[in-house]
């Protein structure tokens, strides 16, 4: 990738850093000489485990949360980039809880946002979710309104420097909440394991290869861009099909007697998921790694046209959506190779 040196020196915020995403992207920027990586979180436990492996000078372990204005522009204070990563992301628990959802995906990243632009920050990234396209959830819902304030961001700034986009992605294998822990704790319990819809599909990608991206694009980004990451489409039955093959040995069970139970759908989720939305894609540029949104607006789209990144050209989509003919669907062999890059 071409961003080596685009971090070297630099300092650096990440919110919700000591989260799943947000704990691999500090890792990684370490690889790469920044004067300092600051991990605001409101997770005290998380924040120290963090701290105490990663044990870098370079390190500087924030407890805040993005409810707190004030917090969170002390701790913007002579930062160059921002990765805002902090959110409520569980859909059924964002159902549940749909004022504090609101607090902190859309009036957290309100306070994000004002404080970037107090403290000139040169470059704002939120990290986004293929549920903020046609939003059926409060979850949802909350992170489209996020990339809209972020995006129009750029609109409110008036000539200070800092730019803003977005990032979005569809669901990261292995992270906390999702459904590979699940499916490998049923399993472990000789099953059944459950299955909310046998016909639905998710994009899914490795946390390592959705960082490399938000890296990628937070260096070619010059604001008002919604980058989508390109991945492969899971069918969620057959990911639960391979787990049992793959891991009922090795709790001592025959894979045979674990039994897939469907339980129906939860509340606010979804058969299958966007990441582009049929409006999107009328504007919207590609290469082999992510497409690229560009703002409506006059202004800034007419820049980006005069800019796009070399290797992009329009796309030929309609959408981009999980279930589509043309999406890249992993077969069960496909399955096996992702989950043995997890699992090593």
């Amino acid at each position: 990738m071409g961003y080596d040196n685009f971090f070297k020196e630099k300092s650096i915020l990440v919110t919700g850093g000591a989260g799943s995403i947000g704990s691999v992207l500090v890792r990684k920027l370490l690889e790469f000489d920044p004067e300092v990586v600051r991990v605001f979180d409101n997770n005290e436990t998380e924040i120290f485990n963090l701290y105490n492996e990663l044990g870098s000078d370079r390190i500087r372990p924030l407890i805040g949360d993005v409810r707190d204005k004030e917090r969170i522009s002390r701790a913007l204070e002579g930062i160059d980039i921002l990765f805002h990563a902090s959110a409520l992301k569980h859909v059924p628990l964002c159902e549940y809880n749909p004022l504090d959802a609101v607090k902190t995906n859309i009036l957290g990243t309100q306070n994000v946002m004002d404080a970037a632009l107090d403290h000139e920050i040169e470059k704002v990234i939120l990290i986004s979710t293929d549920k903020a396209a046609n939003p059926t959830n409060v979850m949802g819902a909350t992170k489209l309104l996020a990339e809209r304030l972020t995006v129009s961001m750029n609109y409110y700034k008036g000539k200070r420097k800092t730019s803003f986009s977005c990032v979005r992605f569809g669901n990261v294998l292995n992270t906390r909440g999702s459904v590979i822990p699940l499916f490998k704790n049923q399993i472990m319990k000789g099953g059944p394991v459950t299955l909310t819809d046998p016909d639905m599909t998710r994009f899914m990608m490795t946390i390592e290869k959705a960082v490399d991206l938000v890296f990628e694009a937070s260096r070619i980004s010059s604001g008002g861009e919604i980058f989508i990451l390109k991945m492969p489409v899971i069918n969620i039955r057959e990911l639960a099909e391979v787990m049992i093959e793959k891991f009922a040995p090795e709790y001592g069970y025959n894979f045979a007697d674990i039994t897939v139970e469907d339980i129906g759908k939860r509340p606010g989720e979804k058969l299958y998921e966007e990441l582009m939305t049929e409006h999107e894609a009328e504007n919207a540029y590609e290469d082999d790694r992510m497409f690229i949104l560009p703002t409506e607006n006059m202004g800034l789209a007419e820049s980006f046209l005069l800019n796009i990144p070399e290797g992009f050209v329009k796309t030929q989509k309609a959408v981009y959506s999980s279930n589509s003919n043309d999406s890249d669907r992993l077969s069960k062999e496909g399955i096996k190779v992702l989950l043995d890059k997890i699992f090593i």
